[in-house]
């Protein structure tokens, strides 16, 4: 195998990185940046430009400048963060045939995968150029909270760039692998990844070049560009105010608004104020406005502060999901160029009641981790083991709607995890299983990852057949499932891939009301399971008084099946109560009936 190159797929810059002379090297571009924008653009000749020149003429050219797209792939145009997101992107965001969110580029609709092709074409070049020969394979990093549709299109884009895409890592744990390479200290640490456009957090126990991931959590349209529009935001209704003219509808002036939101950020994690100047930004009958004000640091956190505090919940919740508090942090590793805004690193030393680690640059240490994983795989590092997990459980529908988790979140990957279910009914031929994924009680709760059938099963009493469903997980997250029937020997199985996935956002929200609604969710469960209880109760009462009918007194016949009418119109509503009282009098009219059964049968064989 040959060299296998590390990318950090940014939402607003991108990084490469390789395995080299027994340490990862971060290769600069052919501008000489060491990371290079993730921004694409369709000149009016046709030519594509990638990188800081796309970047350069995109106030000049801003409906056909595209950026960010890391916020649509895998995404469906009608999600709630495509939504957003096309509100403010001065490029035209369109549904595709299939409904994924696509974008207009050079008169035609282009998917995000070819978008990020291009970006990941100017990394592979980048090395391509440094080393002087062809590169194909590649390690990509990804969010950690990327859903499976997510990093089925990063491996499509990868693909569609003519890479071979060898593993997909997930950002929080590359930037570990980065950091704690070589060394022989046990420790906790806590990754905080804070880019362009999502944020991770993970919590990984290192020791002797063993690097188990114990939690993670996130908010995935959570970065960066939030912030950028913030200020946005905040100079747009400034001038409007003053000047009396609204620049939200100007494309062009978005794009100059957004690039100095950007510079005036950047300047404000060293400076405590900083001058924005946007001469010519508008005009009217009266002449050319110009937009010029002061914006203070103590403003910006002001205009932050709901960003800010959305940083706090995932943190909370990971060290929960990890059993461990954060006094037991070793070490707060810092990821994304948003961790040198102070603001955030206040936060973060809140959060975790320390200062954060100050050793790694958070704008290259994912790319080398990717690197070192590269350096895994064609066996140039030795003896490190890297173990990640999977961020959300995994189960299927059973009787009644209940979820029934086969892999829990957090779960290390690759995994394999099986469980046998029955039928529910008499000669039940066919069996349907519902891919779910999430934390609640109840499967409408949870979100569809695929749906499978397995036909043929044998005629037999309900009950009987023995149905294995089997759950794989491999390295890069990607979901298998079968169903076995194991008295036939019959096989369905089904990939979870892009029609199917799940955003980061919805994992979020899944867990936060799997907590919120934990209560009612366990008493809609309870109701569930007395109702199968009851179903199953009425089905072998039935059934002893059909097989056993000359031997049933009519008195106690009548009886029974009062209850049991009873006991099938509680099944039907919702009071918990009636229905415990009906199967409890069932209950014990049938233990009644099959003792005096097994008094008479069994003296009658005695005989």
């Amino acid at each position: 195998m040959g060299k296998v190159i590390g990318i950090d797929l940014g939402t607003t810059n991108s990084c490469v990185a390789l395995f080299d002379n027994g340490e990862p090297v971060i290769v600069a571009n052919s501008e000489g940046g060491r990371t290079t924008p993730s921004v694409v653009a369709i000149t009016s000749s046709g030519d594509k430009l990638v990188g800081q020149i796309a970047k350069r003429q995109s106030v000049t050219n801003p409906e056909q400048t595209i950026y960010a797209v890391k916020r649509l792939i895998g995404r469906k145009y009608d999600s709630e963060e495509v939504t957003s997101f096309a509100k403010i992107a001065p490029f035209g965001i369109e549904a595709s045939d299939n409904g994924d969110a696509w974008v207009q580029a050079g008169g035609k609709l282009v998917s995000a995968q070819e978008i990020s092709a291009l970006v990941l074409a100017k990394m592979r070049d980048t090395v391509a150029d440094y080393l002087g020969e062809p590169i194909t394979d590649a390690v990509i990093t990804v969010p950690a909270y990327f859903d499976d549709s997510q990093r089925q299109a990063t491996q499509d884009a990868g693909k569609i760039a003519g890479l071979n895409v060898l593993r997909i890592v997930n950002e929080p744990t590359a930037a570990a692998l980065a950091y704690g390479l070589g060394s022989q200290d046990d420790k906790k640490v806590a990754v905080f990844d804070l880019g362009g456009g999502t944020f991770d957090v993970s919590i990984l126990h290192i020791s002797d070049d063993v690097f188990e991931v114990l939690s993670t959590n996130g908010d995935t349209y959570l970065g960066g560009e939030d912030f950028d529009m913030k200020i946005c935001d905040h100079l747009m209704d400034s001038f409007q105010e003053e000047a009396g003219i609204d620049l939200h509808g100007d494309k062009m002036a978005l794009q100059r608004l957004k690039e100095a939101a950007e510079r005036a950020k950047h300047e404000l994690s060293s400076a405590t104020e900083t001058d924005i100047n946007l001469p010519f930004i508008a005009a009217t009958d009266d002449g050319p406005k110009h937009l010029a004000m002061t914006l203070t640091r103590e403003k910006l956190d002001e205009l932050s502060a709901g960003l800010l505090e959305r940083l706090v919940e995932p943190c909370t919740i990971a060290l929960a999901d990890a059993g461990i508090s954060s006094s037991e942090i070793d070490d707060v590793i810092l990821v994304g160029g948003m961790t040198r805004m102070p603001a955030v690193r206040a936060k973060v030393g809140e959060i975790f009641d320390r200062e954060p680690h100050g050793g790694v640059n958070p704008d290259e240490v994912v790319a080398a981790g990717a690197a070192i994983q590269g350096g895994v795989m064609t066996g140039e590092v030795e003896n490190v083991l890297l173990m990640d997990v999977t961020p959300l459980s995994l189960g299927v529908e059973t009787q009644g709607g209940v979820s029934t988790k086969i892999i829990e979140r957090n779960t290390t990957i690759p995994t394999s995890k099986s469980q046998v279910f029955s039928t529910t009914e008499d000669h039940q031929s066919v069996v349907r299983i519902h891919v779910i994924q999430g934390e609640r009680d109840m499967a409408v709760d949870n979100k569809t990852l695929g749906r499978l059938e397995l036909l043929g099963i044998p005629p037999a009493p309900r009950g009987v057949p023995q149905i294995e469903v089997n759950f794989e997980i491999d390295a890069n997250g990607v979901v298998n499932v079968s169903a076995k029937d194991l008295g036939t020997g019959k096989t369905q199985a089904v990939q979870v891939t892009a029609s199917s996935g799940l955003n980061e956002e919805e994992v979020n929200r899944l867990i936060s009301e799997a907590e919120e609604y934990s209560e009612a969710d366990q008493q809609r469960r309870d109701l569930v399971e007395l109702r199968n209880r009851a179903d199953g109760l009425i089905y072998s009462t039935e059934r002893t008084l059909e097989e056993f009918a000359e031997n049933v007194h009519e008195d106690d016949r009548g009886e029974i099946e009062k209850a049991l009418e009873i006991a099938k119109e509680a099944t039907q509503g919702e009071d918990s109560g009636a229905l415990r009282v009906a199967v409890d009098e069932l209950s014990a009219l049938t233990y009644k009936m099959t003792e005096v059964l097994y008094a008479e049968l069994g003296g009658d064989d005695s005989e």
